[in-house]
């Protein structure tokens, strides 16, 4: 079972159908939707500002959820992926994203609908993605526009595969 903890008398809380890898840990001010997954070894640490996540969202291998005492709040969307050892923190990422293996996206980074984080790539301190985007480097740049629409769907596709790779393990 997942390690699970209170901190200052607050628990996290889960939405139905998730699936929460044995040795996740996730403590504190931690809110998820329906059918999300946290994969082994990822972390969400709601211990010093809330964590809200949306429906059908999986935080794969090694991912990092954090946020900024008394500054940054992390809000991720629906149909949200967030790749292997990849670090969220302090930002919000609209619906239908994906945060690709590695990638780091800091505090007031506001990521919008149907945009993709490369692997390994680092969003600057207040980074804004605009719908549709492609981001990649150190610091991440905008390297191609997408019609957000056809991503939106690719996305969509992602969460639900998630959905089914977590079914394997309940």
């Amino acid at each position: 079972m997942a390690l699970i903890l209170d901190v200052k008398g607050v628990q996290p809380e889960f939405g139905e159908n998730n699936w929460l890898a044995p040795n996740a840990t996730i403590c504190g001010d931690v809110v998820t939707g329906t059918d999300c997954s946290v994969w082994f070894n990822a972390v969400i640490r709601g211990d010093v500002h809330s964590i809200r996540i949306g429906d059908r969202v999986n935080i794969q291998d090694g991912a990092v959820i954090h946020c900024t005492y008394q500054k940054a709040a992390t809000t991720i969307g629906n149909n949200v992926s967030i790749g292997h050892n990849a670090l969220v923190h302090g930002c919000t990422v609209h619906d239908h994203v994906l945060i690709g293996m590695g990638a780091i996206v800091m505090d007031n980074c506001v990521v919008e609908s149907g945009s993709i984080i490369a692997a390994g790539a680092v969003l600057l301190e207040g980074t804004h993605v605009k719908a549709g985007s492609i981001y990649a480097g150190v610091p991440a740049k905008l390297v191609k526009s997408i019609d957000p629409s056809s991503s939106i769907k690719n996305l969509e596709n992602l969460a639900s595969n998630y959905v089914m790779y977590s079914s394997w393990f309940k």
